[in-house]
């Protein structure tokens, strides 16, 4: 690169790529100046309530509004049928998950309500209280229906048919074979089978979903102020589903108050308060109250795994064998669809493994419960868990230690690039270093001698390990082949401004993870400038570049390349007029500290501030025919592989009560390969929140259904989510085997932290449990699943 004199950038004594920084939004967050979509008051603003059913499945027969209609200060109420008029219906498939199917989708339930909380009517009113006042007098006279819950009952012979015009409850299936399954599992010398159920489980983000929209009829324009990951694909989804073009579309990203996967979707809800601004020509806001959330956000997980390990008497790995069952509810949500965590299960399994022969299948289920879609770390949890369950309880048939198990089984970090069993291509990873790494934090031997000590009093300690792969970066091959219009690529655009400044705009956006901050470091490592004079402007469709924004532990890898390139262009045009100014070559000079210096000698010759005002007010002093931008623009999208795959292994240690059947978590170890580490205090914060959500998923969290198809527990009385008192130390550490597709090497890091823990603490547990005989195989663990455990092995 022009004035580096062969020294890259990344490895610069002023660069802030690997460094701690800390997050320039902090103070303004933690002093309440957060600027969230609840905060937000326009003039004329109106609120909408929505009325939802109270049945998982029913036939409306009728809804009387006019009670609602006469209270003073009830702008409007509307059905699902007046709302359909003005809305395009949409279809949450893709192409190329062949077979998958979903019926379209309305703003609000029209004929039936399938799932508890479906929104049948919005109630619009100068307040949120008046709406709420007036949506109790709304009248609905609701024909209940069988409700269908469970997915094995949904394919049975005879089963009631939830959308008969689809002929069947079978969303998708996918079936894949590789190599002689078969004869592989005959030749084993031992097949282990096992069953693993998770449950359902949702985000409960700090934040919930929250929209305003306003329609501007003299320019005919719709402005939404949303808490998304996605601006730019939220905009073409309201553009097509209103008959508008794009342009006509602006959607603002501020705060967001965590995502999680949750607010990447296109919500039914969402879609009717975009319509009402537009009908009613004023502004109308919706803000998710906690109840309505539990029971209208996406749930995630909800699997049925029964699953097979052939091994050898020396440990090696002849065949996995899967069959997924899970339930979506009565949509595949649009536009990513209700398909692809299952499909990730299916790619997943065995991920880290040299095996040769694999067989699954995985089938999506409609049913009468809320929409189940993707959220943090899509699939991988109930992969890594299948996989590692096996692992451990082939290690224990075969009297192998576990980690050395995995230690014989896993791709040689010399083997890349590869692929796996079910057809990933991997570049390059680190299971073998991690697994050395991991021994040495957590000082494996010891750890078992003590284990073994305090078993001898009595006392129940378990370990549990647990390898993983993990998706980050995807490119077109992810969404665009299969339709939707979901970008895989990121763009930036880099100014110098006429005081000095920099002005980064870029599409990624801000839910929480330090995008900002981490963008605002690869810029100025690129530029040679001190973080605080760039300026970083992210979630503004009217003012960003088009791009992908937050999903898929993609941030820095896509959208922090891009912001690379673009920095490292506009650094080659400010040297290139610096040398006319200096009458130097270019390749002689520098920026290091928000100047133009001597490259051998660090000598400071121009300040950048002074180079901008010649540029912008004096450019007539400036050598004929040099017409410098100081501005540029740069996409980025990986191209040679579909992903950006990480890996790492997780350890758990914790303590069992016999007697009451808790958990006590005690050490939670991570070593974790991103490739190149931009911000060391943002990865780890990733890592550990990822976690904490996996412990959650392994002890606690549970969205439970009755047989009728009724939320039983959709309050945080109710619903388990971790705190801090339950939560162990969690020791990170990282490896680092960059990507070679892009200049900076980094992968995503936002979805390690939860496609581990949960299996590491299921191992964990079983270990603990393993003198009495015992075994778990259902998450969350609970105290009553863990007694009952031990009375069946005590019985035994």
């Amino acid at each position: 690169m022009s004035g580096t004199g062969g020294l890259s950038p990344l490895d610069r004594p002023n660069s802030y790529i690997g460094r701690a920084v800390p997050r320039p939004d902090a103070a303004r967050l933690a002093r309440g100046g957060g600027r969230f979509v609840s905060d937000l008051v326009v003039p004329r603003m109106l609120h909408v309530v929505f009325l939802r059913s109270p049945h998982a499945h029913a036939r409306i027969r009728a809804i009387d509004t006019a009670p609602a209609r006469a209270l003073a200060g009830v702008a409007a109420v509307f059905t699902g049928a007046d709302l359909a008029a003005h809305v395009r219906p949409w279809v949450g498939v893709l192409s190329h998950l062949k077979g998958l199917k979903s019926p379209p989708q309305y703003p609000l339930a029209i004929e039936r309500a399938c799932w508890q909380g479906e929104a049948v009517a919005a109630i619009v009113a100068e307040s949120r209280a008046l709406a709420e006042d007036a949506a109790e007098r709304v009248v609905v006279d609701y024909e209940p229906l069988p409700a269908l819950t469970d997915p094995e009952a949904a394919l049975a012979p005879g089963a009631m048919v939830l959308h008969p015009e689809l002929g069947d409850n079978l969303a998708f299936e996918r079936l894949l074979e590789v190599g002689a399954v078969d004869d592989a599992f005959a030749s084993a010398d031992q097949v282990i089978t096992e069953t693993l159920t998770f449950g359902r489980h949702t985000g409960v983000t700090l934040e919930p979903r929250a929209v305003l929209a306003e329609w501007d009829p003299a320019a005919e324009r719709l402005t939404v102020h949303q808490g998304t990951q996605a601006p730019h694909m939220l905009q073409n989804i309201y553009a097509t589903q209103l008959g508008l073009s794009d342009a006509q579309v602006r959607i603002l990203c501020h705060d967001v108050g965590g995502s999680f996967g949750i607010k990447v979707h296109a919500y039914p809800d969402e879609m009717a308060t975009v319509t009402l601004a537009r009908l009613l020509a004023r502004p109308v806001k919706f803000v998710a109250d906690r109840l309505e959330s539990f029971a209208s956000d996406i749930h995630a997980r909800d699997h049925r795994v029964t699953a097979r390990i052939g091994v050898m008497r020396d440990g090696r790995i002849t065949a996995f064998a899967i069959d997924d069952l899970t339930g979506i509810g009565p949509y595949s949500v649009y536009p990513r669809t209700s398909a692809v965590e299952a499909n990730q299960v299916v790619n997943l399994v065995g991920a880290p493994y040299d095996f040769a022969h694999y067989r699954a299948r995985a089938r999506v289920v409609f049913q009468t419960k809320t929409p189940m879609s993707q959220y943090r770390a899509v699939g991988h949890p109930i992969a890594t868990t299948v996989t590692e369950s096996l692992i451990d309880r082939a290690a224990a048939a075969l009297g192998l230690d576990p980690l050395a198990m995995r230690r014989r089984n896993l791709i040689a970090d010399d083997a890349y690039p590869c692929s796996s069993a079910a057809g990933l291509r991997f570049e390059a990873l680190s299971h073998h270093a991690a697994h050395e790494k991991i021994a040495a934090m957590m000082d494996y031997p010891s750890l078992r001698r003590e284990q073994a000590r305090l078993r001898e009093r009595g006392i129940l300690r378990g370990i549990g390990i647990a390898s993983f792969v993990e998706i980050t970066n995807p490119g077109a091959a992810f969404y665009g082949v299969g339709g939707a219009r979901i970008s895989s690529q990121d763009g930036a655009v880099v100014r110098l401004d006429a005081s000095g400044n920099v002005t980064l705009q870029s599409s990624v956006t801000e839910q929480g993870q330090g995008s900002a901050t981490m963008i605002a470091q690869i810029a100025a490592s690129a530029l040679g400038v001190t973080m605080a004079r760039v300026r970083v402007v992210l979630g503004d469709t009217d003012m960003t570049p088009y791009g992908g924004g937050t999903w898929a532990s993609r941030g820095a890898g896509i959208a922090g390349e891009a912001a690379w390139r673009a920095a490292a262009a506009l650094r080659a045009q400010i040297l290139t007029v610096a040398g006319a100014i200096l009458q130097a070559k270019p390749d002689d000079l520098d920026i290091s500290d928000n100047a133009i210096v001597d490259r051998e000698t660090g000598n400071r010759r121009l300040d950048l501030a002074e180079l901008a005002r010649i540029v912008y007010f004096r450019p007539d002093t400036l050598p004929e025919g040099l017409q410098p931008e100081l501005i540029a623009t740069r996409h980025y999208v990986p191209r040679e592989y579909p992903f950006a795959f990480t890996n790492g292994v997780q350890g758990s240690y914790l303590e069992l009560d016999r007697e009451t059947g808790m958990v006590t978590l005690l050490r939670h170890f991570v070593v974790e390969d991103c490739g190149r580490v931009i911000n060391p205090r943002l990865v780890d914060e990733q890592i550990r929140g990822g976690v904490v959500q996996g412990l959650g998923a392994a002890l606690f969290e549970h969205c439970r259904y009755d047989a009728e198809g009724q939320l039983q527990n959709a309050n945080l009385a109710d619903y388990l989510v971790p705190m801090a008192a339950e939560m162990p130390d969690i020791d990170i550490t990282h490896l680092c085997s960059p990507t070679a597709e892009s200049t900076i090497g980094a992968k995503g890091a936002g979805e390690a932290g939860t496609a581990g823990a949960a299996a590491a603490v299921l191992n964990a547990v079983n270990d603990a449990l393993s003198p009495l005989g015992a075994r778990v195989a259902a998450l969350p663990i609970t105290p009553e699943s863990v007694l009952a455990a031990i009375q069946s092995g005590a019985a035994a």
